[in-house]
């Protein structure tokens, strides 16, 4: 995205760029796919430095910042719980396949995702690989799998602390308007740039793939941008 440094394209470096949501469950999936792939990769060429940089995607950007009933969203968005079972039947059994025991029922909240987001803005810009790689998937994790309510900004902090990030930073972090402008901005550039839909990956900014496609697809778009896949 246009906020960051332009990605090397050379044979030893493979920068990913990940537009993404933390309450799109085909987002979780495609990161359980997206690392299967560079385990792959990294198989076949030990040397290879893979770097990661997420990116703000809300899928519901109008939501008001307490979020609302998840009862109310799923009726207005499916027609009701029962449609909406059926759909994520779907989305079940493709997590299953990767490891994700997703649980709807638990999910009592629809959250809006935008401190979410700067929230891994935060910890991204700290410079932290795998701590931000734990952050993402605590997310993930909490929201899908353990019903959290991850639009509170208390509970933020706390998957924050767990993740490994000091909770009283994260927490001040989130009581403040850091990283809102540049959130907001980045969800802008996305759809302007023509992204409809994510998860959508960035491989040295040459090649995209929408989706969360498994992992031959990855590898063959990552070959395809210059990586002996």
């Amino acid at each position: 995205m246009s906020d960051q440094p332009a990605a090397s394209t050379a044979s030893g470096e493979l920068v990913i760029d990940i537009v993404s949501d933390v309450v799109c469950p085909w987002c979780y999936i495609g990161k359980r796919k997206l690392e299967a792939a560079i385990a792959a990769l990294r198989a076949r060429a030990p040397g290879l430095t893979v770097s990661q940089r997420w990116h703000a995607f809300q899928l519901n950007p109008h939501l008001p910042a307490q979020g609302i009933a998840r009862s109310a969203y799923l009726a207005a968005k499916f027609g009701g719980k029962a449609r909406a079972a059926e759909i994520y039947a779907r989305v079940t059994s493709a997590g299953a396949q990767v490891g994700i025991a997703f649980d709807f029922d638990r999910i009592q909240r629809q959250p809006n995702t935008l401190d979410a987001h700067r929230l891994i803005a935060w910890a991204q810009q700290r410079g932290e690989a795998q701590a931000l790689d734990a952050l993402v998937e605590a997310l993930f994790r909490a929201y899908f799998v353990d019903g959290r309510r991850i639009g509170d900004r208390q509970e933020l902090a706390r998957i924050a602390g767990e993740a490994g990030f000091p909770e009283d930073e994260a927490r001040a972090l989130l009581a403040s308007e850091a990283a809102r402008a540049d959130v907001e901005a980045e969800d802008r550039e996305a759809r302007a740039v023509g992204i409809g839909g994510v998860p959508f990956f960035i491989f040295n900014g040459r090649t995209a793939v929408s989706g969360a496609h498994d992992p031959p697809a990855l590898l063959e778009a990552i070959g395809a941008a210059g990586i002996a896949a």
